[in-house]
């Protein structure tokens, strides 16, 4: 459900530009951070939830709707390759049997590692970092991705909400890395 928000959000936000996008995509995160305050409250977890959704959508939308008329195939390999790296890797994820939670520890400092290649490579000259940083957050969402359904299928519903926004995220970061992939070579 909160991906037919970010759907609604990216729809409506297609000619949303600039600065109104960057605050519209913070907004979503702050949406997202809340979670952490609403444990008590599944009527709240699940607005923070959808609007979460609906403004990352709002601010993705302008860059989606340059993709889709710049690339059009893109976008839809991107989502084709989405749907089944998150399928095969949510099967993974929910079919092993074993507490796979010690991995998040990695999985945090790798993503940092990840944001930093990203920093240094705004700065420095390097052939095929946008590659070698697609590729590498592809690995690093996809092991979320296996804790986040081996974890969703130990919980109970009191987690149901984390859950769900853990993998609408990575589902969100998968996208955009293939995007990015899928955008690349359109050019």
């Amino acid at each position: 459900m909160t991906l037919g928000f970010l759907t609604l959000g990216a729809y409506l936000g297609r000619h949303v530009g600039g600065g109104a996008s960057i605050v519209l995509f913070l907004v979503g995160f702050a949406c997202f951070a809340g979670l952490n305050f609403t444990h008590e409250s599944e009527v709240a977890s699940a607005g923070l939830l959808f609007g979460g959704g609906l403004f990352l959508g709002l601010g993705l939308g302008g860059g989606l709707y340059q993709y889709a008329q710049a690339a059009p195939s893109a976008v839809w390999q991107a989502a084709a390759a989405t749907g089944l790296f998150i399928a095969a890797l949510g099967s993974l994820g929910y079919a092993i049997n074993t507490d796979l939670s010690p991995g998040y520890r990695v999985l945090f400092w790798l993503l940092l590692g990840l944001i930093v290649f990203g920093l240094v490579s705004l700065f420095v000259s390097m052939p095929g970092a946008n590659v070698i940083y697609a590729v590498l957050g592809l690995v690093i969402f996809g092991g979320y991705t296996v804790l986040d359904f081996n974890r969703m299928r130990r919980a109970g519903m009191e987690e149901a909400v984390p859950i769900a926004a853990g993998i609408f995220l990575d589902i969100v970061n998968v996208f955009l890395l293939f995007l990015q992939l899928f955008g690349r070579s359109k050019r």
